[in-house]
């Protein structure tokens, strides 16, 4: 299952805090599939890729709320937790990183908290996009909340394609080889194409 998260509704679409949703997007267009089907408070897409049955995963519950369509998912598939993979936003990671982890603290992310606290367990895979932080003075919420800057546009979208091609290479290769290989790469080359 994978799990892009953001807000739903257009005066989103294009906010820092609604990167894993358009990586999900990005990834259903490669895949010729639409996250259109409704269902457990989520627009979901269905597919097979590499053997695997794999679910595509839009929460529409905001972003604070995601775990109550991840836990409704979770409770109604019944899959394992470690074939969930999130894909969102990180204010700790510098612009444009990725970073692919297992577990780990929220960080303040109110929608990792919520899919943490609605399973019962903290320890899914989570691909996590830098968005930067706020310039200082700035609310971090209404910050999130807006798109970015001009500057800030070609190195997002570059880091969402990225994260659409490491999301492949986690079903493709599997967790582990694909942590190790993003991570490197990402640390090394500050984000170059996988």
């Amino acid at each position: 299952m994978l799990v892009g998260l953001g807000n739903p509704g257009a005066r989103h679409r294009r906010t820092r805090h609604n990167v894993g949703f358009r990586v999900v997007d990005a990834l259903a267009e490669r895949w010729g599939v639409e996250v259109s089907r409704e269902a457990h408070r989520a627009l979901l897409a269905e597919t097979r890729r590499d053997g695997e049955r794999v679910l595509l995963v839009k929460p529409q519950t905001f972003m604070n709320a995601s775990g109550d369509a991840v836990g409704s998912l979770h409770r109604y598939y019944r899959f394992a937790l470690d074939h969930l993979l999130v894909v969102h936003d990180d204010v700790d990671l510098p612009l444009g990183r990725l970073r692919l982890r297992t577990g780990g603290g929220a960080g303040g992310h109110h929608g990792i908290e919520s899919l943490a606290a609605a399973l019962a367990e903290p320890g899914f895979l989570r691909l996590k996009v830098g968005v930067g932080r706020p310039p200082v003075g700035r609310d971090a919420a209404e910050w999130l909340l807006a798109p970015p800057v001009a500057e800030e546009s070609a190195a997002l979208a570059a880091a969402e394609e990225r994260a659409t091609s490491a999301l492949e290479l986690v079903i493709a290769q599997g967790p582990t080889q694909a942590m190790n290989r993003i991570n490197q790469r990402e640390a090394v080359h500050g984000g170059s194409p996988l």
